[in-house]
């Protein structure tokens, strides 16, 4: 669930400033939410930083471990509307339901797309027994010619993957280093996992035209003389041809990036949307019971009721 993000000229700034010659990184702290009874840190959209790309949204969640009468991770139906959800696996395994009918359980090395279009509605809950879970969930906003599209869900159990240097790289959407991954996409992106095996430096070639964020999951990230700890996003801006990467023994990080979204994007709890009447629209569907969103009958539990719109 997110809130409406207005400060747009601190947030939407595509150039990194040069001091003494250098390109600095934007440091973008994390706030805490609670997620389905999970903590997690979320980095976007803030005051900070609105978008990455089409990337409007990224929830860190767990490392978590479950203890006592615990059931994990437990969201009830809620809809969305002209964006993808974007589900990255580490660890547990989480079940999927939406209104379209599919279930599917997401285990570590898999990534769910979950696009929603016009309108679609899930759940989501910790499997029966499992006791972890570490994910990353981001938001991908539709352009605006394709926000009406017809929803659907994507399951990707195998994705693009090689070692170098030390560190074990996922391609989880777009092209990197000469691979492609599968996944559906409606603008340029790219998405990386980054698992260090071993404490590594290594230098990643970018593409000029893209703007990326780097987000340390595990260990602190080192950039070019500049320290993030973790869940502390590393915003690089555009214009850059290559980065250098420290990561520690054991260290995470995932990096994203596209070609910057030059369309107005709001935010408001589960919705994007390209204006306030797409969104109230949706809202008043939503909360009217409409058929747009769908039901979930297999869920036990009530949905989702959304805060007061704010305008």
């Amino acid at each position: 669930m997110s809130t409406l993000i207005q400060d747009r000229e601190l947030a939407s700034s595509l150039e990194c400033p040069i001091v003494d010659g250098k390109r600095q990184v934007q440091h973008v702290p994390p706030r805490t939410a609670d997620v389905g009874g999970i903590p997690v840190n979320r980095v976007l959209p803030s005051r900070h930083r609105r978008l990455v790309g089409a990337w409007c949204f990224l929830d860190h969640a767990g490392p978590s471990v479950f203890k006592g009468d615990s059931r994990g991770l437990r969201v009830g139906p809620h809809p969305h509307i002209g964006l993808q959800t974007f589900t990255w696996m580490i660890e547990g395994e989480v079940l999927h339901r939406d209104s379209l009918g599919n279930e599917q359980v997401i285990r570590p090395g898999q990534v769910n797309l979950m696009t929603a279009g016009r309108g679609i509605s899930h759940t989501e809950e910790s499997v029966p027994g499992e006791t972890q879970l570490h994910a990353a969930q981001l938001w991908i906003a539709l352009p605006e010619a394709d926000r009406r599209t017809d929803p659907r869900f994507d399951h990707y159990p195998n994705l693009p993957g090689w070692e170098e240097e030390g560190v074990a790289f996922t391609l989880l959407t777009g092209e990197f280093a000469g691979r492609r991954a599968p996944t559906l996409a409606f603008s340029a992106l790219v998405g990386l996992d980054l698992d260090s095996r071993e404490g590594s430096t290594i230098e990643l070639s970018l593409r000029e035209d893209f703007e990326y964020g780097v987000l340390p999951l595990e260990g602190e990230l080192g950039i070019e003389g500049d320290t993030f700890p973790s869940n502390e996003l590393a915003y690089l801006g555009r214009g850059r041809e290559r980065v250098t990467l420290s990561l520690p023994e054991g260290g995470r990080a995932i990096l994203v990036g596209g070609e910057p979204l030059d369309e107005e994007i709001l935010i408001w709890w589960n919705f994007v949307g390209h204006s306030k009447a797409e969104i109230a629209e949706a809202q008043r569907d939503w909360e009217a019971g409409s058929e747009r969103f769908g039901s979930i009958p297999d869920y036990e539990g009530d949905p989702l009721t959304p805060p007061p719109l704010p305008w």
